[in-house]
């Protein structure tokens, strides 16, 4: 039984020189695309970008309009977080002629209610 023969350097630069013969013959057999065909794919493709380019921007926009309304939601959260963590503001203190004022208004309606 023959084994594997390992291929000469003859044999190699034979065989890859068919191939690229292979290859340029492949190629020259095919027909040329005419102009017209040409225009149209290419209108096509540029038409598919043109389609990939607006459908990018329209995310963007999105992701740029939802990134502004978290923004803002967040702002909105830390002012009442803010407004709700300072400290309320106190009444004024009355002075004591204004507290005896209120205090004698209550007892005179007291005794009013009381019929006397």
């Amino acid at each position: 039984m023959a084994g594997y023969k390992e291929p000469g350097f003859q044999e190699r630069v034979a065989n890859a020189t068919q191939a690229r013969q292979n290859a340029l013959a492949k190629l020259k057999s095919k027909p040329q695309l005419d102009e017209a065909e040409v225009a149209r794919l290419k209108a096509e493709h540029e038409a598919r970008e043109a389609a990939k380019l607006a459908k990018r921007a329209e995310i963007k926009a999105a992701r740029e309009a939802e990134r502004e309304a978290e923004r803002e939601a967040k702002r909105l959260r830390e002012e009442e977080a803010a407004l709700a963590a300072a400290p309320k503001p106190k009444a004024p203190e009355m002075s004591a002629e204004e507290k005896k004022a209120i205090r004698d208004a209550k007892y005179a309606a007291r005794k009013a209610r009381k019929g006397r």
